[in-house]
């Protein structure tokens, strides 16, 4: 079916491809995330790791979390379930949005093309936007069920792309807090800019971003100067 004036020119308009991470990026959970993992220590009678330590692996699997936080690999998944059994019950009411995210997602869309990559289940990741009325800005949105490896590989990015017809030479760019974020969007070839606004190291980011910013809203006005 031929393409009205109306859509080619936005077509023509929103010429570029944005990724945006959840956690940190747009989102804060970090209330729901710490009570749900000291909810699944509890349930299994072990010591809840210190809040910084939990804080510090965001971005990365809840599986791999949990190892990385000394759960026995063979046990690891029990810890996932607790984990979740609880969020679903929580995520909306203590999940809050960064400053400025509902402005910045409505700048971003009029220039581009949106998609959400994360590591955070689809499912509660979509709850979430559709909470804060702001699924209407994405076009894709590819969690941690939606692919085989995850971030810092580069698949979840590629498959964002491919859900967002890419073509080699769209200027596109992944918007994250992390490093896991930064090295995915270079293992897919495409520009990275960290944010500030959440949980990841800002040496690291530095050293790897093609940019740094304070949060996704200063991210998105640097893209729409280039």
């Amino acid at each position: 079916m031929a393409q009205t004036i109306y859509q080619l020119k936005e077509d023509q308009l929103r010429s570029k491809i944005i990724l945006f991470d959840l956690d940190g990026t747009l989102i804060d959970s970090t209330e729901a995330i710490l009570e749900s993992f000291a909810t699944a220590y509890s349930k299994f009678e072990v010591a809840v790791p210190a809040d910084e330590d939990i804080k510090a692996l965001i971005g990365l699997p809840l599986e791999v979390m949990f190892i990385k936080l000394g759960v026995d690999e063979a046990k690891a998944m029990d810890y996932v379930r607790a984990y979740k059994e609880h969020y679903r019950t929580i995520h909306t009411q203590k999940t809050v949005l960064l400053p400025e995210v509902e402005n910045t997602l409505k700048i971003a869309h009029e220039c581009a093309r949106l998609g959400v990559v994360t590591t955070k289940t689809g499912k509660y990741s979509r709850e979430l936007l559709e909470h804060f009325d702001l699924m209407k800005y994405f076009d894709v949105l590819i969690g941690s069920e939606d692919v085989e490896n995850h971030k810092p590989h580069p698949e979840p990015i590629i498959k964002a792309l491919d859900s967002l017809g890419y073509s080699y030479g769209t200027v596109t760019y992944m918007i994250g807090d992390t490093i896991t974020d930064i090295l995915a969007a270079q293992e897919a070839d495409i520009a990275s800019i960290g944010v500030l606004s959440g949980y990841g190291n800002p040496d690291e980011l530095e050293e790897e971003a093609d940019f740094v910013t304070k949060n996704a809203f200063d991210a998105v006005r640097i893209i729409g100067e280039l």
